[in-house]
């Protein structure tokens, strides 16, 4: 997680660029360690290529051109060896964080076999080659965890019940995360895109002609997947003992323990915190239906942190909400608060096509990965 003076360098590198929508002094970085970084088994785009030129005209708008599109510290790639797409993270030299010591853990046994580890899969670890001790994190390239939006309450469910055994994981093994927030869980999208998507524009095809398709959540059961670990902790075992550490704000402003930056607080609410507010923000707020979601999430979203449930409770609770529902409730189309009665019945005559072919090919309600 960036901070606010990491944010604000970054801006003013962004506007130091030569031209509009010419190289920013980051994507200049990028390009001198092009070269290193083809040796080390990753290409980048046309842009960031020593012979590029830019493919827009004069005084046209150069964000609607593939080559316009900038990045910052996190760069995309292919890999050279099989034509993965990946994304890269610089990690400062001066960064104390735990991230690349989490990862580690994260992605070793017991915990990477364990079914219910979602962290993002790290590729490589490179130490970049100029004295500098920078590194660099190499993982596949991820989409945001709602891009495309949910069609079902059944796609909701496999969402919920992933995300919350990964951090339960997580605490099992002493590890806060600390910032499980809706920028930091992620779709994985190998298998619902069969034709690769643009890294800097989600929606477009990769190779800029025209809107990437894609099959939904339940035709290709995604996995969702948990990145950024720079907040996130190891706390040593000790029976009994209650780890306190001062607030650190991540994505998420409003957790109640953090208006006070000066008194220490217990982690693991806090994540508990974070997920309920996803699901209260993300969901409950924003489609009609989700009242049998409100007990739990009222709970975990309780201003007194000692009055939250772990997350061990929470899973618990929610295999009970899960076995409640039936399949005609969670094949139902998620209906957006906001929608027009016009549009949502457009909608429905889509989601009643899919809908009988899923009961048709016999496609689960609920679609585990």
């Amino acid at each position: 997680m960036q901070s606010h003076a990491d944010n604000t360098e970054i801006l003013r590198a962004v506007k130091r660029a030569d031209f509009p929508g010419g190289l920013n002094q980051i994507e200049k970085w990028w390009v001198k360690h092009r070269e290193w970084l083809q040796e080390s088994g990753y290409t980048l785009r046309r842009r960031y290529q020593a012979d590029w030129t830019p493919s827009w005209k004069p005084g046209q708008f150069y964000p609607f051109f593939e080559d316009g599109l900038t990045v910052t510290h996190v760069m995309d790639g292919t890999r050279s060896s099989d034509g993965l797409h990946v994304a890269i993270k610089q990690i400062p030299v001066n960064d104390a964080s735990d991230e690349v010591e989490v990862y580690q853990r994260m992605t070793s046994e017991p915990i990477s076999s364990d079914p219910r580890n979602r962290t993002a899969p790290l590729l490589d670890i490179l130490q970049v080659p100029d004295g500098s001790g920078m590194r660099l994190l190499v993982m596949p390239l991820l989409r945001a965890l709602d891009k495309p939006e949910f069609e079902t309450f059944g796609e909701a469910i496999a969402f919920f019940t992933q995300i919350f055994e990964a951090i339960q994981l997580m605490h099992e093994h002493r590890i806060a995360h600390r910032d499980c927030t809706y920028n930091n869980i992620m779709l994985d999208p190998s298998g619902m895109y069969p034709v690769p998507f643009h890294p800097r524009e989600i929606d477009r095809r990769r190779d800029w002609k025209g809107k990437v398709p894609h099959l939904t959540r339940t035709q290709r059961p995604p996995r969702y997947l948990l990145i950024d670990f720079g907040l996130s902790r190891i706390y040593p075992p000790a029976e009994g003992v209650v780890p306190l550490d001062l607030p650190i704000r991540g994505g998420d402003k409003t957790v109640p323990e953090h208006d006070n930056e000066t008194q220490r607080c217990n982690p693991f609410p806090v994540d508990v915190y974070y997920l309920g507010n996803l699901v209260r923000e993300r969901f409950i707020l924003k489609y009609h239906g989700f009242a049998f979601m409100h007990p739990l999430v009222g709970d975990m979203v309780a201003v007194d942190p000692t009055k939250r449930p772990t997350m061990d409770e929470v899973v618990a609770r929610f295999k009970k909400i899960r076995a409640s529902l039936s399949s005609w409730k969670l094949r139902s189309r998620l209906v957006r608060k906001k929608d027009w009665a016009v549009v949502s019945l457009y909608k429905s005559f889509g989601h009643w096509y899919r809908r009988l072919g899923y009961i048709a090919t016999s496609k689960p309600a609920i679609p585990d990965a």
